[in-house]
């Protein structure tokens, strides 16, 4: 069980189970209802599969980056969710690279045949999301542009989800829900989680939006971001074939204001990394509300 949980740390398991809402809503607004049993089986698996594959992708990838902040005597995890479980084992050397390869490769595998089964399209989009991934890690000391990398990725999941349940979506919907995920990502996770990492990335000479223009403007990317991700939600919504009541938008506005607004404005108020991480895992659960208040909606 101790070796479990360090592969599953190494998966950042806490985050990537939060991270299933994401496809779950995708898939429910862009149905306006429920998949068929066997379809919402195979995609919990695959979906479950892909976050565990991508997140140990990004500590193999990372690997000499983290050891240089170890060393550097980084990696704080102070009310941190990706710090539940022990941050980057790899790099701790609990578990050794060639452990953390096949983790990799046997949760790779089992997304890739999960979505081929769902839709071929979702395995391109998978791959796609990997090579995007690791992309994303390498140019750690190169551009704060990787933010929008990061962006790209995260919706990748989502446009997934909607290839699973429709193989010819909506051009519209399918805009929509990547410009909401897209700014959820860079206001509520990419942007706060390299504050978090602000102290470790400049002494490690990383190139990240907090680095490159400090916090007044990560400040306002993160507002601005999250501003733009509540007010696209009911639009997103609209889009679907589902009829929603106009108070499952309201809960859901509310929601954002709660999860992401209150929590980015302190930050921004204040400047302090713990309002960063409470930020951080604030929006983590975002996605995950609105399941929950979708699913009500298509229940009632």
């Amino acid at each position: 069980m101790h070796r479990l949980k360090l592969f599953l740390a190494l998966s950042r398991t806490p985050h990537g189970l939060l991270d299933l809402a994401t496809p779950g809503v995708a898939a429910l607004l862009c149905l306006g209802g429920f998949p068929p049993a066997r379809v919402v089986l195979l995609g919990l698996i695959t979906v479950f599969a892909g976050y565990t594959a991508i997140y140990a992708l990004n500590d193999l990838v990372d690997y000499r980056t983290d050891l240089a902040k170890i060393a550097a005597g980084g990696l704080g995890n102070e009310g941190y969710l990706d710090g539940l479980m022990v941050r980057h084992p790899l790099a701790q050397g609990l578990l050794s690279v060639p452990e953390g390869l096949f983790w990799t490769v046997a949760w790779t595998g089992v997304a890739l045949v999960g979505a081929y089964l769902l839709n071929p399209v979702c395995a391109v989009i998978f791959i796609a999301g990997a090579i995007l991934e690791a992309v994303y890690c390498l140019l750690l000391q190169v551009s704060h542009l990787r933010t929008l990398v990061s962006g790209l990725v995260k919706t990748l999941g989502g446009v997934a989800a909607v290839f699973a349940v429709n193989p010819r979506p909506s051009p519209v919907f399918l805009v929509l829900l990547v410009l909401w995920i897209f700014a959820w990502e860079i206001g509520g996770q990419n942007v706060p989680n390299d504050w978090h990492d602000l102290e470790e990335d400049r002494q490690g000479d990383a190139q990240t939006i907090p680095v490159r223009y400090g916090a007044e403007v990560a400040g306002r990317i993160i507002l601005g971001a999250l501003l733009a991700s509540v007010i696209l939600l009911p639009f997103l919504q609209a889009a679907s074939p589902g009829k929603f009541s106009w108070s499952l938008k309201l809960l859901s506005l509310a929601a954002g204001v709660v999860l992401l607004i209150l929590p980015a404005w302190r930050l921004y108020q204040t400047r302090e990394r713990s309002h960063a991480t409470a930020l951080f895992n604030c929006a983590s659960y975002y996605p995950l509300v609105i399941l929950l208040l979708t699913l009500l909606a298509l229940l009632v």
